[in-house]
Formats: C-alpha cells, structure tokens, sequence
C-alpha cells in the first residue's frame, strides 16, 4: 500500500504522463498568446510567472534581472556581495563569526530575515546550508540557501522578484525570490576564462581567483553540455583595535583580535546538460559541488584568563575554528509540449551541504596541559529531496479576448538535517575554546515530509488589465497544514505608464535548524565573555526556560507600485508592506543567578546562560523600491547608460507573546525578546539604500561607476550592562570604478572597490560591543570594513 503523501501524488504523476503522449508535432504558443509579444530589447522573465513570453517591463511584479556582464564589473567575487551592490533591496552584511557565518554568508532581501527569501536556480527550489547563523547581526537565527556556493561563471542571468511568491513557489518566499539562470548552449562569446587578483590597500586580503565556462554540443544540434569552474583563494583581512586593557599583559598595545574578511578557498563546478529526446521533448540535468574552507576568529583569552592554560599559551590566544562547506546538488527532469499544448515538466531535486567546524590554535582548560590544540568539533549536514510535476497550458475562452495560462503542479519534499558529535575532547568539560564540540546529546538526525499542490491563472484581460491569481496549499509533517494564495493585477493606461499590484499572503515552515540546532558559544554580555548554550526548542531545560514548540510563519504582503517608460528612459516605484505572525526569532541570551542556578542543577555548571528559538514576534515592515535608467546613444562617441535605485524600509514590532506559564512556574522572570533581541529585527539592515551606476562604451574601451550610499543603521547594546550605549551608525557613500579595453575576444580590466577608503564609525569608547577597544566596528556595517580592495582581470571568451 501507496504512503499518503505518495497516494496523493500518483494522480498527477499519471496525468501528466498521459498528457507527456505523444510529444511528435505539437505547435509551440503564438507570440501574442499573452497579449503583445516582448520587443527584441526587452527581457522575457520566467520567475513568478507561467506564462512563456512574459518580459520584464510587462511584469505583473517588481522584478530585477542582473546579468552575466553586471556581475563581472564588480572586484569581488562573492555572489551575495555583487548583488548588494547592483539590488539595492538586497543586503549582503559581511560581519565575522566564529561560528562560521563569515565563511557562510547570507543575503536578505527587503530588510527582513535570509532565509524568508526562497532561492531558485533555473526555477527549482535550491537546497539550505546545513550551518544556522547565530553571530551575524542581520538574519540571525537563520539558516538560509548559500549563494555563493553557485558558482559565478556558471550564471546567464539572475532575476530577483520583490513581491511575496509562497503562493506560486512554496515555504519561504515571504520577501521575494532570487532566480539563478545558468548559462547554457554554445554559441559565440558564451565561453570564457577569466582570472581576477587583488587585494586590500591596507596590504592584508590578497586573493585571487579563476574562472571558466565552456559550452560544447551534444549529438549535433540535439544538445548541449555546458562546465563551469571556479577556483580561489583569499587571505584574511585584521581591523582590530590595539589590546591596552591590561598593562601588566604580554601583548599589551597589540592587535589580539581579528576582525574583517575571512580567509577562505574555494573549489567549485557545475555542469548544465540538455538533450532533446524526442521533438518536443527534452531531458535536462545540472549538478554542482563547492567546497569552501577558511577559518573564522573566536574573542582572544588573556594570559592570565581562567580560559588559558598558561604552559600551553603564555601570552594568550586567539582560538579560530577551521570551518569547511561541502555542497552538493543534482536537478534532473524532463520537460516538452503534447500535441494538444499541454506543456509539461517532471523533475527530481537533490541537495545536500555539510559544515565541519575544526577548533585550531585552542585548548580544553579542564584537560590542562595535557590539552591538544586542535579539536574536531563535530559536523552539521543538510539534506533536501524533491520531486515535482508541473503542467501548463494557454487555454482559449471564448468571452476573454486572449487565452488564460492555466498552470498546475504538485511537489513532493523531504527535508534532513542533522548533528554529528566531535571528538570527546572537543565536549569534555567546558570543551575546546571559541567552539565547544557538539555532544552525543546534541546528536542526532531529524527529518520532514511535505505535499504539496498548486493552481494559477493568468490573463491578458484587455489590452490594458491584465491578472494572476495563484493558490497552494501545504502539508508538513511537523507542523500540519496551510494554504496561501496571491491576486495580482496591471493595467497599462498607455504604452509608457502602467500601475501594478499585488496581495498575498505567505508562509515560512520554521527550519529543521531552527527546531534542534544545539551548541555553546561565546557571547559578551556586560562586557565579561559569557557561554551561552542554545537549546533545542524540545529540551526539557529550553521548556522550562519558556521554549514552546515551533509554529510555521503566517504572512500577508500588499505592493502597489508603478511603471514609466517614456523613449530611452525607465521609471518604476513600488510601495509595499509585509505583516509577519508568529515570527521565529532567537531568544535574548537569558542570563542571571536564578537562570546559572537552574542550568547548574540540571548539569551544566559551565553555562551562564541559555538560548532558544521561539514564535514570539508579530512584525510588519513597510518600505519603497525604486528604479530608474536611461540609454544615451553617442553616435561615434559610444553608448552611455544611467541607471539610479533606491530602497527604504523598516520593520516595526507590532506585539510581543506573553511568557509562557512554564517561566513562574520555575520561578524564573525573564524577558524572552527584549531590547537586543528586538533590535537585530528592527535595527539589523540600514532604513535605506542607494545605487547610482553608469556605464561607457566607446570602441574598445569601457568604464564603470557605482556610487552606493548605505543608510543609517542601530546597534543596540544591553540595557542593563550597557545603558545608554545603544548607537546610531551614519550613512556612508562607497565609491566602486573599473575600466576595460577589449580586443580579439581579450578583456584587460583594472578596477577600485570602495575608492576612498570608507569605513564604519566606531563603536563608543566603552561599549559592550567595542570588547574594550579591541574590536572597533559594529557587526551590523553592512560593506564591512575592511577597506578600499584594488582588483585586476584578465577574461578571454570564444
């Protein structure tokens, strides 16, 4: 007998093979079965839509498409990193972590958490990191996809929809969607290498990196294959603040933190297939593995700290954590056309990353000199399998002017994560410095089934309305059902000016992470390096200290935005507001006599402090897109281009769950989310972003500006440790320039990154964040700081 999420899939599965026969002889979709087909110069988009020609100006959503040459102007060469730079809405914070998070690194759209935007690559859902973020300062608590394990030369084209899309795609898509498009047949220009170098003008970050992408045919002109390499590596960069905390110290006046970019190397590929089968059938598959490897700094021991085995350090330490990113996916499917105009599309999803985290140059205190100095942590693994059967067609009704794509699908999802433990001296005792191991208590494997189903329509009404509507509904096994559904709607008053719109409503099924990641860590609170240990929400000690099983994330989304497009220029506005229930945030670190006392008795006399995941907030965020561009053509004197962004937005906390009885119960008053847990909701992202870019093309040459001003931004500090130390952060303007000279398919390029050397403000002389001088800028700065980068490279494409 059939399981019940299979039984549920059965009579789809055998719809669409019915419908996949025969393939011979189907006629592909008029041009203007949606209304006016797009022009040669506009761009056909394909997320948030099933429709095959619906193009970026005539979207019925704010959609942002980068593209393959917008990713090489930019020096750096992380993902995450160029989108912030070219998708104002998008913020990439480069804040180091001891937990890894500097080495996996993750971006957020419209201010709110990573992993509440939904990551596709060619329209499949990609899988999540296996490592939870709990020391950024932005998307803490979230353990969201890893842009950049996908390498950059294997990118077409990226398009980025700023509207809610759980409705079409599923579980996180609350904020929006990040599309990766890969590259892929063979055609003149789109084979390239490239290698890039540079480093920071401070002399420290010299990396360099490789690239390459060649596409070749399969059986003549019935295929193609396409490989993408990247290969790099980059050395860390150190911004800390000299040591004068303690005179009689060995270092003093030294720099005995390090703060800035990560060393890390990378390794990645990704090979892009298609094959046609049949004339109106084709097999397609891509698959890629990354590896990535750097360490990442924890806070340094003193010489003199009950942390420090003297014999071993005797002048103190600094523990880092060797952290190591396997990650691995493989999509294959078969998709075609019947005879009657069904189009089609079955597929398989598998995904799978793992994060070891090695604890080097350290010590385990209660193993004394005896102590190793290299530990084996333990190791977090992620998996992700799917299955998923899509089926549209443009269906003609006789009282509507133009045909109505109707779409349909069903997907199956498996979801693992796990925790393996480390080695017994990495746990023994207060365990290996900067990074106690994972226990045999914090092992183990934890998985999930969902089902899924969806409905769409869409229609060019009139010549002028046009409107979607979509509904999906959900079955978790962890946390039951839910169902979302989204209305979209445009009308073009003229050729050149249209408003658009959008309601929805969302959801985000709380992370396997999120529900039993367990780890100790070091946190400073009042200005003493304290461990904290997050619980998993089902620990009796999380239960007692107010933990609550987790709830799925309930949102409702509005846009109301406009389009201009009068000749060379274009103009888009959108306003938008997304209200969040039942919000999974981390917990403050709940500390105090009463709370030591408790861990103590239930066998955790190292612990200050405890931590947990809860669905305590309601928030709402309200913010405006904007977008402009215009196209001057020089004649003989080259082509010049304008383009101008801006995006503002700030998330209010609309109401605070009240403490569970379990809290007097025991004794304990604490407050769940308070001021600083609060403050990485409302404060983690600057209220506002702008981008000025301009190109100039002229012959050979090239040239390139961004101008970025990053807004204002809040670090709260603690308000019992630290009153009055919360800070306001000034906006700070980054100046970004390249040049390039092109010949026989050679590009030569030389470029700046943050051109006159911009950093942060620093933290306030005696801030709990400022660890006494030594770590002088705040984790919220959104560019880093580490300074202006100079890059050079060299690209030859065939």
């Amino acid at each position: 007998m059939l399981h019940a999420p299979f039984r549920r899939l059965a009579l789809p599965a055998m719809i669409a093979a019915s419908l996949g026969m025969p393939v011979a002889s189907a006629q592909e979709t008029p041009p203007d079965a949606q209304g006016k087909p797009p022009t040669q110069l506009e761009q056909v988009v394909v997320t948030g839509t099933r429709s095959v020609n619906r193009s970026q100006e005539s979207s019925l959503s704010p959609i942002d498409i980068v593209t393959a040459k917008d990713l090489q102007t930019a020096g750096d060469t992380q993902l995450g990193a160029v989108l912030s730079r070219l998708v104002p809405s998008l913020n990439f914070p480069r804040a180091p972590g001891n937990d890894g998070s500097g080495i996996v690194r993750p971006a957020a759209l419209r201010g709110l958490s990573p992993d509440q935007t939904l990551v596709l690559v060619n329209g499949k859902r990609w899988h999540t990191s296996a490592l939870l973020n709990l020391q950024g300062a932005l998307g803490r608590g979230s353990a969201p996809a890893d842009l950049n394990s996908i390498p950059i030369s294997a990118i077409d084209h990226i398009e980025v929809l700023r509207d809610g899309a759980s409705a079409q795609y599923g579980s996180d898509a609350i904020a929006g969607v990040i599309n990766i498009v890969l590259k892929g047949a063979a055609k003149p220009g789109s084979n390239e290498a490239s290698i890039t170098a540079g480093r920071y003008s401070a002399g420290d970050g010299k990396q360099w990196q490789g690239e390459a992408s060649l596409g070749v045919p399969l059986g003549g002109d019935k295929g193609w294959a396409r490989l993408s390499v990247v290969q790099g590596h980059a050395d860390a960069t150190n911004r800390g603040g000299l040591d004068y905390r303690d005179p009689t110290s060995p270092v003093y006046g030294q720099r005995t933190q390090r703060i800035g970019e990560p060393d890390i190397s990378t390794h990645q590929a990704l090979l892009n297939v298609q094959y046609a089968l049949a004339a109106h059938a084709d097999f397609y598959a891509f698959g890629s593995t990354s590896s990535r490897e750097g360490t990442s700094p924890a806070l340094f021991r003193a010489y003199n700290s009950t942390r420090n085995v003297p014999s071993i350090y005797p002048e103190g330490f600094l523990p880092l954590n060797d952290v190591r990113s396997i990650d691995s996916a493989l999509v294959a499917g078969v998709r075609g056309t019947t005879t009657s105009g069904w189009r089609w599309d079955i597929s398989g999803n598998y995904g799978r990353d793992h994060v070891s985290i090695d604890p080097i140059h350290t010590l385990n205190v209660d193993l004394g000199a005896a102590s190793p100095t290299r530990f084996n942590a333990g190791r977090l693994v992620s998996t992700q399998k799917a299955f998923d059967v899509d089926i549209a067609k443009d269906l003609s009704v006789g009282w509507l002017q133009n045909p109505v794509t109707l779409a349909f699908g069903v997907e199956y999802l498996y979801q693992r994560y796990g925790i393996e433990a480390g080695d017994p001296a990495s746990y023994f005792g207060t365990g290996s410095q900067g990074f106690p191991g994972f226990t045999p208590g914090d092992s183990g494997y934890h998985s999930r089934h969902d089902v899924a189903e969806y409905i769409s329509l869409e229609n060019q009404i009139t010549d002028k309305l046009s409107g979607s509507l979509a509904v999906r509904h959900e079955d978790y096994t962890d946390f039951g059902n839910t169902t979302s559904g989204t209305l979209s709607g445009r009308y073009d008053f003229t050729d050149t000016f249209a408003l658009r719109g959008t309601a929805g409503t969302g959801f985000r099924a709380p992370s396997l992470a999120q529900q039993f990641y367990t780890t100790t860590s070091t946190n400073v609170i009042g200005g003493i390096p304290t461990q904290i240990r997050n619980f998993s929400v089902s620990d009796p000690v999380a239960r007692a200290l107010g933990a609550e099983p987790l709830k799925a994330e309930k949102s409702h989304n509005y846009t109301l935005g406009a389009t201009y497009l009068p000749g060379d220029w274009t103009f888009s506005l959108d306003v938008y507001q997304i209200t969040i229930g039942d919000r999974v945030v981390p917990s403050e670190n709940l500390v105090g006599d009463d709370v030591r006392a408790y861990l103590t008795s239930q066998g955790y006399a190292n612990i200050q402090g405890g931590s947990y995941f809860t669905n305590a907030l309601k928030t709402r965020t309200r913010g405006v897109d904007f977008s402009s561009g215009y196209r001057l053509n020089l004649g003989d004197a080259g082509l010049l281009q304008f383009t101008a962004a801006y995006n503002r937005n700030h998330t209010t906390i609309l109401s605070v769950a009240p403490n569970p009885p379990a809290l007097a119960q025991n004794g304990l008053e604490l407050v769940r989310v308070g001021h600083i847990a609060q403050g990485y909701i409302t404060n983690g992202a600057p209220r506002d972003k702008i981008a000025l870019g301009t190109d100039y093309t002229w012959g050979n040459w090239s040239a390139h500006g961004t101008l970025t001003r990053y807004g204002t931004f809040l670090q709260n500090q603690d308000p019992v440790s630290n009153p009055g130390y919360d800070q306001w952060f000034p906006a700070r303007w980054l100046l970004d320039l390249s040049t390039s000279y092109a010949v026989d398919g050679w590009t030569f390029t030389a470029g700046v990154d943050n051109l006159t050397n911009v950093y942060p403000q620093k933290y306030k002389a005696g801030s709990d964040g400022a660890v006494g001088g030594t770590w002088p800028y705040p984790d919220y700065s959104p560019f880093g700081y580490s300074g202006r980068y100079l890059y050079t490279r060299v690209a030859y494409r065939w």
